[in-house]
């Protein structure tokens, strides 16, 4: 049962981290943002980038929050697994 669980957050948590990383090279590029594919990664990303644009200020035009999204979303995952993982045995 663990195993399925800690197999669950791993998915999770990649494919949270890759939206993230596909909303950074969107930003690059110009793009319809009422396309449905890309309205869909702009509102499973914000709710998680919102909170840590607030927190951690732009560097000139530049925009770390997301570099801090992906560093939290893989501690999570860490902390999770090795949580899960103690929990199994």
């Amino acid at each position: 049962m663990f195993g399925i669980l800690i197999e669950i957050v791993n998915i999770a948590c990649s494919v949270l981290i890759w939206l993230v990383i596909i909303r950074c090279i969107l930003s690059f590029v110009p793009h319809n943002p009422y396309q449905s594919i890309i309205r869909f990664i702009y509102e499973v990303t914000e709710p998680i980038m919102a909170p840590f644009r607030r927190i951690v200020p732009p560097l000139g035009a530049l925009d770390i929050s997301p570099i801090v999204v992906v560093i939290a979303l893989e501690l999570l995952r860490w902390a999770l697994i090795h949580t899960l993982s103690a929990l199994r045995f």
